[in-house]
């Protein structure tokens, strides 16, 4: 079977500074997928790549065998990034009606609300948001186009502790519908939690790449009580 995500020996340098320094990861369809790492480790840039948004120096990068911007131009992948900006003075519902309306085959405006959270705040105007709920949006803006591929980067950043297993279990059960998930995060018990496989990026590569516990088994724990 033709993975979701292939990136083969990829890198990506900015300057003098390596990014992703010969990095290789598959991804199988129905898989929550992991990339756990410190910030500056490459997880970002190696979305970038994934997405299409960033050329990469050297490797291949495909979806489903092809190239990205087919698979995202088809609608087949939502992403939520670290930096992606929201239009000021519109209301949530305005702006995922907006976005829907691009998408062949789009979920309804009413289950994205619910999925990310939202529900009950479809009149607040995005400026008008929480950090947590403004990433809340984000999320919803992700899904609105019901992709096969949803890519979130650092996606519970300002959520709280109920926000973000709410979440998580949620994400869950879009996999189990047949959804392909790939998140960053540094938080090593979201992952541990949530993902089906961690794939550890440091300096640029992966240095580790497994079930959570495969990868855990590989740590030395300590137990000290008092």
């Amino acid at each position: 079977m033709t993975p979701v995500v292939s990136l083969t020996d990829i890198e990506k340098s900015f300057g003098a500074v390596r990014a992703v320094d010969h990095l290789s990861l598959a991804v199988d369809a129905g898989e929550v997928v992991a990339l756990l790492g410190p910030n500056g480790a490459g997880k970002t840039t190696t979305i970038s790549i994934l997405l299409g948004l960033l050329r990469a120096d050297r490797g291949v990068t495909e979806l489903w065998g092809g190239r990205p911007d087919a698979a995202v131009s088809q609608g087949r992948v939502g992403a939520m990034l670290q930096d992606g900006g929201l239009m000021p003075g519109v209301r949530i519902d305005e702006l995922l009606r907006m976005l829907r309306a691009s998408y062949p085959a789009p979920m309804s405006v009413e289950r994205a609300m619910a999925l990310a959270q939202l529900d009950g705040l479809g009149r607040r105007q995005v400026d008008r948001l929480s950090g947590g709920q403004t990433q809340r949006l984000r999320v919803a803006c992700a899904l609105i186009g019901d992709p096969d591929l949803l890519v979130l980067d650092e996606p519970t950043a300002a959520m709280d502790v109920e926000a973000r297993r709410s979440f998580w279990n949620a994400m869950r059960d879009e996999a189990a519908t047949g959804r392909t998930i790939v998140f960053s995060t540094h938080y090593l018990e979201e992952a541990d939690t949530f993902a089906d496989r961690i794939v550890v990026i440091g300096g640029g590569r992966v240095i580790a790449d497994g079930s959570p516990t495969a990868i855990k088994s590989t740590i030395g724990t300590r137990v000290v009580r008092c």
